[in-house]
């Protein structure tokens, strides 16, 4: 396995793939990052391993020992089966390592993006390895979130889709495969009308910012943690087709009433903002602290969940 970039993305990874055993190459062109990479994969595994959260068989001890960190691309991908580039989300900047990685790649590793957005047909265009091209989109923070997107070129072999998908699976993720490109994919097409919805309730005056979070993390965030919504509407009748009966007109009218696309910006986002910060202050300290709650919780859903059983 090799990660291209040691930033939070590349060093999630990096856990994800040595807890299934993998050997790991951390790569980045500057030195200093990955040692500082490589220290805090350290500090964190330690920390998971004394909660009873670190994820796979091995020991932490086991699994750092499987982590090494690689300045040089051409060493860093010798023998790889699969490479996971996790550069900032800039086509650009990403079309660069995959052209410099073309040439010295053989014919079965799998290279792969961790693109949000980017299309795999300009991401990987013109490539001469596009059939092993795949974007496997995680979500942040990939450790305690196991969704991954699977989002094959045009040219993409079937092959490349189904080790990519067998590979996070081994690895504890939730592989979903997208059939054909879109923008935004799934995840964040479906997060972007709530953020869009989310918006014009508060700039309309209808909700305030917090009371709206609460719609969410108290409403249908607890349902949609454990069933879907396409689950939920089968559930909330006798089945699907009795739900689209009985309720399809209602949400027809509703829907109907959706604004245009807001600009995020201006007295609203000041509005927001300001709502935000008066929970949780918008400097670094306040905003680690808090993320490092989220990130507890969301390791003890993760636990829950695995935990439960499946009907």
């Amino acid at each position: 396995m090799d990660r291209w970039s040691s930033g939070l993305i590349g060093q999630s990874w990096a856990m994800l793939f040595a807890s299934g055993g993998f050997k790991v190459k951390l790569c980045d062109i500057e030195q200093q990052q990955i040692t500082n990479a490589l220290e805090n994969i350290r500090k964190e595994m330690e920390l998971l391993e004394q909660s009873g959260a670190l994820k796979g068989s091995l020991g932490a001890q086991e699994q750092l020992s499987l982590i090494s960190g690689c300045s040089d691309m051409q060493k860093a991908v010798e023998g790889a089966i699969h490479i996971q580039e996790c550069v900032p989300e800039n086509l650009e900047l990403k079309k660069k390592i995959f052209v410099q990685l073309d040439p010295v790649i053989d014919d079965k590793v799998v290279i792969s993006s961790s693109s949000s957005c980017l299309l795999p047909s300009k991401l990987f265009a013109g490539l001469t390895h596009v059939k092993q091209c795949i974007v496997a989109h995680p979500v942040n923070p990939p450790y305690y979130v196991p969704l991954v997107e699977l989002v094959p070129h045009p040219e993409t072999d079937p092959s490349t889709v189904d080790r990519t998908h067998a590979l996070m699976k081994k690895i504890g993720q939730t592989p979903i495969r997208i059939q054909k490109e879109i923008d935004g994919f799934a995840l964040n097409r479906i997060q972007y009308a709530i953020i869009s919805e989310a918006w014009r309730l508060v700039d309309e005056g209808v909700v305030s910012p917090s009371d709206l979070d609460l719609v969410m993390s108290d409403g249908l965030g607890m349902r949609y943690a454990f069933v879907g919504p396409l689950e939920t509407m089968h559930l909330n009748a006798e089945g699907m087709l009795s739900y689209c009966d009985r309720y399809s007109e209602s949400m027809r009218h509703v829907l109907k009433t959706f604004g245009p696309i807001p600009e995020f910006s201006g007295a609203t986002v000041q509005k927001v903002n300001q709502a935000m910060c008066e929970k949780v202050p918008d400097d670094p300290q306040h905003l680690a602290a808090r993320r490092k709650w989220r990130d507890q919780c969301l390791l003890r859903l993760y636990k829950l969940k695995r935990e439960m059983p499946s009907e």
